[in-house]
């Protein structure tokens, strides 16, 4: 069949195959709401500076309310004929409406109509991604207040360097999803401009009211430039990057949950609802999620570089390769989504092997630091306080013990500034209360992390 909307100019009816290969509307169907949204505000506003009759956007605005209905029932008869989700809404209103439901195109293209569905659409789900990223600090700040006096190895190099609170640690995932919280702000408020009356591109030549319209929209301002406002996709990417963003903390912390669970380390125990067994090893418990969540990372990657590349090359203003944004930013969205929700239900569940974790961050002379902190409080230069320890710990290591476990006089033959009060110095529960300072790792300053990460939280409904 030849496509109403654009036929009148050809004589020849589009390819079967090719309006298969073309049609969009098995993608942006979902966008119907968001279309029916902007096409209600869009006729009021036409109607508003006298460009419709208010009998006619009576009608338009029933015919819409009857085409969200059916849509909602799955009743809707969608058609690629119409090639998207707008046309398909613009000729099943004319079916049930008549002549006039060919108004609402008036003043608009739909290359501005288009982004302006997009724009909506994405901002309901940055507002879902937004509240996800504060479960799962609510959900990691329980977690650390419950683990506020645990000690565990805290690693550099992936070698044990000095004890902590499993709480700090905790928090330090909390701060990682705190900044994924801020930069899907950021990004819903440059989205969160209306591209709607740009037209095609060189915007139109009848007197409309746009600002109008953003306002019913719930937008904070209009493009300021028609032919950016049509080819402009920097908030889809702004969004993919926000959920790269995402998922390459949530695959940093995934990494570290394979690594506890693992039987070699045993730091944590994860439930056993989030991990499956071997096919042939029936010992076997493995961390499944985890390991799914860090492999669906380079998928979202993929849609974040699939935008990148797709936009690099594109002469202004639109061109019909920026059809292909939203099935990118769709999947994108959706692996995050799911990845932030599994991910705080499973953190929710683990359990610290408190015992082990003890054991591990007392070894391998972590409170060396502490050793050579204490020196310099005696008056030793640090860097000669850093040499001195290396020689203890060389001397332990041949001795084959621990540092808590040397004799004070051999102590001594290192330095004649060590004394009775060292043992206190380097014990490892006194070594993370030493340390108190804003954001550091005692008990006393996990405490007002948390407090402060429940206050902000508590603004948004988390109690």
């Amino acid at each position: 069949m030849k496509n109403v909307t654009w036929s009148s100019r050809f004589t020849k009816q589009i390819n079967s195959e090719v309006l298969e290969f073309s049609q969009s509307l098995s993608i942006d169907v979902v966008l119907y709401e968001a279309d029916i949204s902007v096409t209600a505000a869009h006729v009021e506003m036409l109607c508003k500076c006298g460009h419709i009759k208010t009998s006619e956007l009576k009608k338009i605005l029933l015919g819409l309310k009857k085409i969200k209905k059916l849509a909602e029932s799955g009743k809707l008869p969608w058609s690629i004929d119409y090639e998207d989700v707008h046309m398909n809404i613009e000729n099943n209103l004319v079916k049930i409406i008549g002549e006039v439901g060919k108004k609402i195109h008036l003043g608009r293209s739909r290359n501005d109509l288009v982004t302006t569905d997009l724009r909506l659409y994405l901002r309901d789900f940055l507002d879902i991604l937004v509240d996800k990223t504060r479960g799962l600090q609510f959900v990691l700040a329980k977690m650390a207040q419950s683990h506020s006096t645990n000690l565990f190895p805290g690693y550099t190099h992936l070698q044990i360097a000095q004890p902590v609170i499993f709480g700090q640690h905790l928090l330090a995932w909390s701060e990682m999803i705190s900044r994924d919280e801020n930069r899907l702000i950021n990004a819903r408020s440059d989205l969160n401009i209306m591209p709607l009356g740009a037209a095609a591109l060189s915007g139109t030549s009848l007197k409309i009211n746009r600002a109008m319209v953003a306002k019913k929209l719930g937008f904070e301002a209009v493009t300021k430039n028609s032919m950016d406002a049509v080819s402009d996709r920097d908030y889809v990417l702004d969004f993919a990057y926000c959920n790269s963003m995402i998922m390459m903390h949530l695959s940093r912390i995934c990494e570290e949950l394979v690594l506890w669970s693992n039987p070699q380390f045993n730091l944590i125990s994860l439930d056993e609802g989030f991990c499956t067994g071997s096919s042939i090893m029936p010992q076997k418990k493995n961390p499944d999620v985890p390991e799914l969540i860090r492999g669906k990372t380079g998928g979202v990657y993929g849609s974040l570089f699939g935008l990148l590349t797709l936009m690099k090359g594109l002469p202004l203003t639109y061109n019909r390769d920026l059809q292909e944004d939203k099935t990118l930013i769709l999947e994108s969205i959706d692996t995050t989504l799911s990845c932030l929700h599994i991910i705080t239900k499973l953190i929710s569940t683990l359990k610290l092997n408190k015992q082990k974790a003890i054991e591990v961050a007392s070894s391998s002379f972590s409170t060396a630091t502490d050793l050579a902190e204490y020196l310099s409080k005696k008056g030793e230069p640090f860097r000669s306080s850093h040499h001195i320890v290396g020689k203890i710990v060389k001397f332990c290591e041949k001795k084959s013990i621990k540092l808590k476990d040397m004799d004070i006089k051999d102590l001594q033959k290192f330095s004649p500034n060590i004394n009775i009060d060292v043992f206190k110095a380097i014990d490892p529960e006194n070594s993370v209360n030493s340390r108190s300072g804003l954001g550091e790792t005692s008990s006393s300053s996990i405490k007002k992390q948390t407090s402060q990460i429940f206050k902000k939280l508590r603004k948004f409904g988390y109690k």
